[in-house]
């Protein structure tokens, strides 16, 4: 298990090292001046050259890129370009709206992909197994660009139940989160169905049926108890693609998050910010996965012995 562990954890480390080099380079890179961005362009050169040795945007890439390293190792995320604060600052402000979203996402989706997912087991190869396993092809292949603004035009335009944008009320929750939660409820549906109709066969399903248990007790209370290891482990590695893929959705809905934030700082060339903004998420599903794999390997010795095979 330390041997495990231990490989788990460099490959961690060498993950993160890697999107942090990526990012860098591919920020620094593309098209765009943040100076010109911050001064406008009726600036004069001299104040555009003031600032850019200001910000130490003048320097080489290459020691930039030590001393924003040098500088991460220390903790220290540094100050964004364009509105000068501490970037741990912007990060706390907008960490909980994304944290929020990403949890009542998980919440939409096992609400939704359980009963979907027993359904299509319990009922194989009947009009209930296809049009279960129809919805779930139909909520993997809506993106979130275009289930957003749908739902926003149906419940919030036409219907007036849910506000259209913003986190100021209640329910502003509940369309970016049924948004976000479909593409995994989706997933997880097919996940359920397919580690069900495994369990289904096996000996103590058959041997719980003989002692006379209802049918619900069997698949709720003994099948669908086995068949959670694969699920628990999808679940786990999905995590990290909720954070990723809330970008797309607090667009849409204006929400308040990390993603907001990165998209602004992209568009005013705040590199700083970009940066802590991709290296966050890019930890969070690291280290999720990460746990995911750890946990796996503690419940299933197989994994952890052919790993050290």
């Amino acid at each position: 298990m330390p041997t495990f562990f231990l490989s788990r954890l460099l490959s961690a480390l060498f993950v993160l090292f890697g999107v942090t080099c990526l990012v860098f380079l591919l920020l620094h890179l593309v098209p765009g001046d943040p100076v010109e961005v911050m001064l406008g362009e009726s600036a004069q050169p001299a104040d555009r050259e003031a600032l850019r040795q200001a910000l130490g945007l003048d320097r080489p890439l290459l020691v930039q890129f030590l001393d924003y390293f040098e500088r991460l190792l220390r903790g220290d995320l540094g100050v964004s370009l364009h509105s000068q604060r501490p970037i741990v600052d912007l990060i706390l402000e907008r960490f909980p709206a994304t944290l929020e979203l990403a949890l009542a996402a998980l919440v939409v989706a096992v609400v939704i992909a359980f009963p979907l997912g027993v359904l299509a087991a319990v009922r194989k190869d009947t009009p209930w197994d296809y049009s279960a396993m129809s919805v779930s092809l139909f909520g993997v292949s809506m993106p979130n660009f275009w289930l957003g603004p749908v739902l926003i035009l149906i419940f919030s335009v036409w219907l007036g139940w849910l506000p259209v944008s913003g986190r100021d009320e209640p329910t502003s929750i509940i369309l970016p989160a049924i948004t976000l939660g479909t593409a995994l409820a989706a997933v997880l549906s097919r996940m359920v169905r397919a580690a069900l109709l495994e369990v289904l066969g096996e000996d103590f399903v058959r041997t719980a049926r003989a002692k006379g248990l209802s049918e619900r007790r069997v698949i709720w209370r003994h099948a669908l108890r086995n068949a959670l290891l694969p699920v628990v482990t999808i679940l786990g590695l999905q995590l990290g693609v909720l954070l990723g893929g809330a970008v797309i959705t607090e667009i849409v809905f204006s929400w308040p998050g990390l993603g907001q934030l990165t998209i602004e700082a992209i568009q005013t060339r705040d590199y700083p910010v970009v940066q802590a903004c991709v290296l966050l998420i890019s930890v969070g599903y690291v280290l999720v996965n990460t746990l995911t794999d750890l946990v796996y390997a503690w419940l299933d010795p197989r994994v952890r012995l052919g790993e050290g095979g």
